[in-house]
């Protein structure tokens, strides 16, 4: 008889992950910035990939293409970038549409035109913009939603290629972009314009980094203004004292430009962009912005259509202070008091004496505010559902509208952008009406004359049209997302936000929990349970057994800092990702519905 304890049993080695090897890349669309060689994984063998689901209405994703450029130029050997546009608008699926936005946001690595979402599905996406990390051997080693991984990214990419140079299957060298030949125009990709004084036109030619004065012809060019002071500028306003303010988007400030002297100056934000927990008040100069679209005067101050963080600031002259006016930072249409509305890129602005209207582009919206503080919808009913359609305006349809422009009688004229028209909105009838078609990304639009001139931003030009007496109404087209819906379960849904903290970075849980969970639904009776916010990553949802269909709309953030105990102020990192998830409710349905912020889901 043996006394003697038994041996403890070993603990189980962790389990291994599996590894994924990466879905073919194909899209219908071809290929853009290769030279005309179709790519594939094979092709790429050897190198570090980083693949970036975007599509060019989407700010966030174009937040990320500027991530990118460091971090492309820093590896230029070892990494490739390869863009695969997965369109959200119809209007994005257009071929010409995505080559038009490759060189206007000036993409600078191979693009996949995918316009029926192929490769969107194969890679099990679900936001915009989604990076997917692929190692030199072809397998998946990390997928991340949303902005804000440049860090998270460098980091996994320098490991990448210390593991595989020492694999010695690492192959460096030139990469596969090759760029297209430049194109000769006096304008390119403009986005908004003013009239001046002297009846001269003031454009911001957006892809040339510069203002272009023209002659009242619209063609004439008088002077180039700020070379090597803008990025991507977009909107302009007239400030009372003469001077012009002018958004300047990728700068994440407001310039304003003496037109006599010729002098320009940074007036508001740091140049950095905006980050949760980053000041939403105080001196101008020390506040940063994010994407600022539009400016308009109105009420005494500036108002700035806050693309980048969905909501309205103000800018205040005479004080040098900005802060918010309206909107929560989600994403969506929700309307009522400015500090509880929701909007989606705010990418237009005109003010009247009773109103600021706001063209809402990514809920194909025209929306307003008024003078107390509190926020409408004219037309639109949120960001699934957009097209073509006139009528009484709870019915009307836009479909990603950059511009609006108030009328002298009242109505307004909307840049119908992604439907390539000019609507206009009549609030004494309550009508929606098309004043144009036929035009090419309209972006803005100006009154000259009891004319109006609209910027062509894909025509590269200002078109000038007479205001028709009557407004005529087309043929009725109807769209909603080209995304399908997930199919889940009745009753109880899972819901799991996968965040692993990337690799030399830990949760930040010095000042209490460093995730936020913030979950709602369209309609609000789909769920019965489970929304509202709270700290934890996971949640159970109870769906609503009567409502077959509808929205999950998820918002999640996580902040992490590099995991260096020698450094007592280590650099933190925000994470974050809004998703807009279509669900129809079916008895086959998932009972899990996992969304992936960073990493990977077991």
């Amino acid at each position: 008889m043996n006394d003697a304890a038994p041996a403890p049993t070993p603990a189980p080695a962790p389990r291994k992950r599996a590894r994924v090897r990466a879905p073919e890349l194909i899209g219908k669309g071809g290929w853009l910035n290769t030279g005309g060689k179709e790519l594939t994984l094979a092709d790429l063998r050897g190198k570090c990939v980083v693949v970036d689901f975007w599509t060019f209405c989407c700010v966030n994703c174009l937040h990320v293409l500027d991530e990118l450029r460091e971090l492309e130029e820093e590896h230029r050997d070892t990494l490739v970038i390869v863009g695969v546009h997965s369109p959200k608008f119809v209007h994005e699926a257009e071929h010409q549409a995505v080559v038009d936005a490759v060189e206007r946001y000036e993409v600078h690595h191979p693009v996949l035109d995918d316009p029926e979402l192929a490769t969107w599905k194969q890679y099990a996406v679900r936001a915009w913009p989604t990076l997917v990390v692929i190692d030199p051997e072809g397998y998946v080693v990390a997928q991340h939603a949303g902005e804000g991984h440049a860090n998270a990214l460098r980091t996994l990419v320098e490991k990448l290629e210390a593991e595989h140079e020492a694999k010695g299957t690492l192959r460096r060298g030139d990469g596969p972009y090759v760029p297209p030949e430049p194109v000769a125009t006096d304008l390119r990709f403009p986005g908004k314009a003013i009239l001046l004084p002297s009846g001269n036109l003031l454009v911001s030619d957006t892809t040339r980094h510069q203002l272009v004065e023209l002659e009242a012809d619209g063609e004439t060019v008088v002077r180039r203004i700020g070379e090597g002071v803008f990025r991507e500028p977009q909107g302009l306003a007239t400030l009372p004292d003469g001077k012009i303010v002018v958004a300047d988007t990728v700068n994440h400030s407001l310039r304003v430009l003496d037109l006599e002297t010729g002098v320009i100056e940074r007036v508001a934000g740091t140049g950095r962009q905006w980050w949760q927990g980053s000041a939403t008040s105080g001196p101008a100069l020390e506040v940063d912005l994010s994407s600022p679209w539009d400016v308009a005067w109105w009420q005494g101050k500036v108002w700035i259509a806050m693309a980048g963080v969905h909501q309205l600031w103000t800018y205040d002259p005479e004080s040098g202070t900005v802060e918010v006016a309206a909107g929560t930072t989600n994403e969506g249409l929700v309307d009522g008091p400015a500090a509880e509305a929701w909007f989606a890129q705010p990418s237009g602005l005109s003010a009247t004496e009773d109103r600021l209207w706001i063209a809402d582009s990514e809920t194909s919206a025209l929306r307003w505010i008024d003078p107390e503080g509190v926020v409408h919808t004219a037309v639109g009913t949120g960001l699934f559902d957009f097209g073509h359609r006139d009528g009484a305006a709870g019915q009307a349809l836009l479909q990603h509208p950059l511009g609006v422009t108030a009328l002298p009688d009242g109505s307004v004229a909307v840049s119908d952008t992604y439907n390539h028209a000019l609507r206009r909105y009549d609030p004494a009838t309550g009508e929606v009406t098309t004043l144009a078609t036929d035009l090419r990304e309209p972006s803005g639009a100006v009154l000259v004359d009891g004319d109006i001139v609209v910027v062509e931003s894909a025509r590269h030009r200002l078109t000038r049209l007479r205001l028709p007496e009557e407004a005529v109404q087309v043929a009725a087209v109807a769209h909603r997302t080209r995304r399908e819906a997930t199919e889940v379960a009745p009753g109880r849904l899972r819901l799991d936000v996968v965040f692993q903290a990337p690799t030399g970075q830990k949760l930040d849980d010095r000042y209490g929990p460093s995730t936020r969970l913030l979950v709602s639904s369209t309609p609000s009776e789909l769920l019965l349970g489970g929304d509202g916010t709270g700290t934890d990553l996971f949640r159970d949802l109870d769906l609503n057994p009567e409502v077959t269909e509808g929205v999950l709309h998820v918002s999640a953030m996580a902040a992490s800092c590099d995991d260096d105990p020698a450094n007592e102020y280590p650099a933190c990192h925000v994470h974050q990702q809004d998703w807009g998830v279509p669900v129809k409710i079916t008895e086959a349905g998932v009972s899990r519905l996992p969304l992936i912020l960073a990493g990977m889901d077991g």
